[in-house]
């Protein structure tokens, strides 16, 4: 058995060009160029699938390989899976060629041997590289251009992939560092079999989905709980870029944006142990990221005002002019195109690589003492009871029930809220749901009032484009808007700071 550790990156067939003079730069041990063809096998019920077990032929020079690959890991496109390789006569896979405890506890390989079938394929041509890494690491580099097929159908391959073959996974990040520069790569979450299956059950994409909690237990420490909710944050980062790739949906981004506020809540979060300067230049990247998709809270209050035909701005005589300078706005903000842009530069790419490797190499411990290492290791709960108190504290302060809140006062402290409550993502499963979320209710209550207080932000924007009747009546819809939301935040506002904390 061996253990594949690679990162994948999906390119553009204009890559190559930009690959070679890169290569020129590196040290080649060898190289060579292949015509590759691999069939994946499966069980009608795709029984495979289900115990995350992949199952191909490759063929090359008149030789077949079967290849068995079985659970592994990926962080930020870094993939680690073990893997078992041996040469066969013909095309068709023999199970019991692979060692026993290859196979899941209970797995029925005779019976499983009885049901495969050909599910998809996958034709390319990979061009390959041995690059010799300067603290004496290998690297295979290949560059993989063909076609996965399906029932007919077909999707385009353009990756590029290293692998580790001898040294340290760090190496893989040096490369792969080098070779995202100039841009044009975006690291793949999506193996090659991954997307031969959607193909084959002509799988339309995944939904969008939000933000859930951090699978965290009372056995973990500290440490695992801070490793854990930022390998959260980036499963979920990357499982939303995809979507994004492949159809351009802007909710898709808003839970990018959702992830990079979880990164750095998280980064807060545990700075009272893991000193800021460990974190500096990511906490950088991350707010220039942010800033990025800093349009989108606007978009979606434009989308708002503007869908189904103006319902919102029925009202106003100045409705069509309201409407078409939203839309005209709308225009000029950042597009499918710009977004696919920044996904594929050197800046993007390299945030995820640089933390994605900090993760990995646990790149906080040269900053610490004795005493933050030692709680690093103790256990989380005590650890999340204190900071969930602080937390409660400090909404307690910004959101008194004794002072009457304005507008301005409500839409300054929403950062905040939404801090806070991304804050109880790494814990909450530490606590009992329904105290739970009885508890934190109400404060998403009193964020999406604050949110509707903000999605009028932009007419109150255009208000020096009317005079007269129009402006006079704006300004008074604007201002029953505004004591409407008020008054049901104030209400909501004083129920939650009534309500009893869920943690001791």
């Amino acid at each position: 058995m061996e253990t594949e550790i690679e990162l994948k990156f999906i390119v553009s067939p204009e890559f190559s060009s930009q690959l070679l003079s890169k290569i020129t730069e590196a040290k080649i041990l060898q190289q060579s160029s292949r015509e590759l063809g691999n069939t994946y096998f499966d069980t009608p019920d795709q029984i495979l699938r289900q115990n995350d077990i992949g199952l191909r032929v490759r063929r090359f020079d008149d030789v077949s390989v079967q290849t068995l690959k079985t659970a592994g890991r990926v962080v930020a496109g870094l993939h680690q899976r073990p893997e078992y390789n041996v040469e066969i006569d013909g095309d068709a896979p023999t199970l019991s060629l692979h060692p026993a405890d290859a196979w899941p506890d209970h797995f029925d390989v005779v019976a499983v041997q009885q049901q495969i079938r050909p599910l998809f394929s996958t034709d390319f041509t990979r061009q390959q590289w041995l690059v010799a890494m300067p603290d004496g690491s290998q690297i295979e580099l290949a560059f993989d251009h063909g076609e996965v097929h399906a029932n007919g159908k077909s999707s385009p391959i353009c990756e590029v992939e290293l692998e580790l073959k001898s040294g340290q996974t760090d190496a893989l990040f040096t490369l792969a560092r080098e070779l995202c520069a100039s841009g044009g790569m975006r690291l793949g979450n999506l193996s090659k079999a991954a997307r031969g299956y959607r193909l084959a059950a002509d799988y339309q994409g995944d939904p969008v989905k939000p933000l859930e909690n951090v699978a965290t237990t009372e056995q973990d420490t500290v440490e695992s709980t801070f490793i854990k909710t930022l390998e959260h944050a980036l499963e979920h980062w990357l499982y939303h870029e995809q979507i994004y790739t492949e159809r351009q949906d802007q909710q898709a981004l808003v839970q990018i944006s959702q992830s990079l506020s979880l990164l750095r809540q998280t980064f807060a979060t545990f700075g009272g142990i893991i000193p800021r300067r460990a974190s500096a230049l990511l906490r950088q990247e991350l707010q220039w990221l942010e800033g990025e998709l800093s349009w989108l809270e606007e978009a979606s209050s434009i989308d708002e005002l503007t869908e189904d035909k103006s319902y919102v701005l029925r009202k106003l005589n100045a409705r069509k002019a309201l409407q078409t300078q939203l839309e005209a706005r709308y225009e000029q903000l950042p597009d499918g195109e710009d977004m696919l842009r920044l996904m594929n530069s050197a800046r993007y790419c390299g945030l995820l690589l640089d933390l994605s490797r900090w993760i990995l190499s646990r790149g906080w411990q040269p900053f610490l003492d004795d005493k933050a290492r030692a709680k690093l290791l103790g256990a989380v709960k005590p650890f999340a009871d204190n900071v969930l108190s602080r937390s409660w504290s400090e909404l307690l302060e910004v959101f008194p029930a004794e002072r009457q809140l304005t507008r301005s006062d409500y839409i300054d402290q929403k950062s905040r809220l939404q801090r806070n409550l991304m804050c109880g993502l790494s814990f909450a499963e530490l606590y009992e749901p329904e105290l739970r979320k009885v508890f934190r209710m109400p404060w998403f209550d009193l964020l999406q009032g604050i949110e509707d207080l903000s999605a009028l932000e932009p007419i109150r924007q255009l208000l020096t484009s009317f005079e007269g009747e129009d402006l006079l009546q704006i300004e008074k819809w604007l201002q029953r808007q505004n004591e409407s939301l008020i008054h049901a935040m104030d209400q909501t506002r004083k129920m939650s700071i009534e309500l009893a904390p869920y943690w001791p």
